[in-house]
């Protein structure tokens, strides 16, 4: 899951047209695993499926198209092709401008997902959901949030598994401080003083990514407003930026870049060489706000960090006078897959067929989670009794469905514009060089 972490900012802002904002993605070129034609134009019986290779999810995705492949009542074959995120993002552009994207169209809902939509590029899922409502209602309900558009239609399939921010912190350094997670945002500032009189950074932050600073700010507004106020900047409701929650949510960000709560050069620090991660492992910072993804990255290369039972996880703080509700989520509720509308009806179907009788077949929710992932499945907590991550995954599933709200990832949710604005005052705003007031305002000024 550590790779698909990082490349799950490589779609930001993917359009037919439009530019993209690459954020944080892994390095590396195209590695197409599989054949699918010219484009993505699959054969009159068949249909195609374009991810990322290099991440866990990949063998997952191809074991599970082989078994759909390998059924005798199956309605027609899924061609699969795994590129580099740098290829695929090129890939997907050239294809969906030129009318040749695959059938099935990975991504993660929200912005993007809403421009298909509008381009008449994806396929309305709801009179085919409402027609499979045993399927629709197996998912955790908050996952379909990001697949759908204002309108109320759906046009997207929740993928792979569940990816909320989850405050991270090293029980071992907790322990030896006699200290316990916050609950509030004054434990949390008291925790800051207390972690840096021992020389320890409170909280790791790879603030040259970015994203990795807006994780902050987008708790600290869900925290403050709840999550209409961001709901009403998704909506593209008139001056939503210039909420008061925004400015005090800003407010706070720049309350804890003052009070030195990250690394000393946090700004340089990026998070494609887990540079954050590593410093948690180690010791070196006491906390750190990240996608629950970085999981894997610490089980797999923070040696017996995880297994020795020195990781510990919970909930963002509240706010006192705020709105937010301490079981509220930001993050990726998913991956998603969006049927392109212009493949036949035939094609189409066999698309959607494979992702009910393939992608999410038992044995392939089986796969998720023996690599550690939380499906977003409804009543699979019982498949992690015994595992090795079985602490870890409760967590997950419970803080899921027991989430008031789960808000996704800003620059997933907003249009590419908005999105890379977005980021670039987020930087400015982590940097102390624009005020809370300023970063409002500069946001609102963004036309989309």
């Amino acid at each position: 899951m550590m790779q698909s972490s990082l490349s799950r900012r490589t779609l930001l802002g993917l359009t037919a047209g439009g530019v993209l904002a690459s954020v944080a993605g892994c390095g590396g070129g195209a590695r197409p695993t599989g054949q699918a034609g010219a484009g993505g134009a699959p054969p009159a019986d068949g249909a195609t499926w374009w991810s990322l290779s290099g991440t866990s999810n990949e063998k997952v995705h191809k074991d599970a198209f082989t078994r759909y492949n390998g059924l005798s009542d199956k309605l027609g074959t899924v061609q699969t092709t795994f590129f580099a995120n740098d290829a695929y993002k090129q890939k997907l552009r050239t294809a969906l401008g030129a009318g040749q994207a695959p059938t099935m169209i990975y991504g993660w809902g929200g912005g993007s997902m809403r421009t298909w939509a509008q381009d008449g590029q994806v396929e309305d899922l709801t009179p085919w959901l409402d027609q499979n409502a045993d399927f629709k209602n197996k998912f955790t309900e908050t996952l379909w949030e990001a697949a759908t558009t204002p309108d109320g239609k759906i046009y997207a399939i929740p993928v792979n598994g569940t990816q909320p921010i989850v405050l991270f912190y090293n029980k071992k350094i907790f322990a030896d401080a006699g200290a316990r997670p916050p609950t509030t945002w004054d434990e949390l500032m008291a925790l800051v003083e207390v972690f840096k009189g021992k020389g320890i950074a409170p909280f790791a932050l790879a603030g040259q990514s970015r994203w990795t600073s807006m994780m902050w700010l987008e708790y600290l507004l869900d925290r403050v407003g709840g999550p209409e106020v961001f709901r009403n900047i998704f909506d593209k409701r008139p001056d939503a930026w210039l909420d008061d929650a925004v400015v005090q949510a800003a407010q706070r960000a720049q309350e804890l870049v003052r009070a030195e709560a990250f690394p000393k050069g946090f700004a340089s620090m990026a998070a494609d060489s887990n540079t954050d991660v590593a410093l948690l492992w180690t010791g070196k910072a006491a906390m750190m706000l990240q996608g629950g993804w970085t999981y894997g990255v610490m089980k797999q290369s923070g040696g017996d960090f995880v297994s020795g039972g020195n990781l510990g996880f919970t909930s963002f703080p509240t706010i006192p006078g705020g709105k937010g509700k301490l079981d509220a989520l930001v993050g990726n509720p998913s991956n998603y897959i969006s049927i392109y509308a212009k493949h036949s009806e035939q094609q189409r179907q066999i698309a959607k067929d494979s992702l009910i009788r393939g992608l999410w077949a038992e044995q392939t929710i089986d796969d998720w989670i023996a690599t550690g992932v939380v499906p977003g499945f409804k009543g699979v907590e019982s498949k992690f009794t015994g595992t090795p991550d079985e602490p870890y995954l409760k967590f997950l599933y419970d803080s899921l469905n027991s989430a008031s709200s789960f808000t996704q990832s800003w620059d997933q949710a907003l249009d590419p514009t908005a999105a890379e604005a977005l980021l670039v005052n987020i930087e400015e705003l982590f940097l102390l060089k624009i005020t809370p007031q300023e970063f409002a305002q500069k946001m609102n000024a963004v036309k989309v």
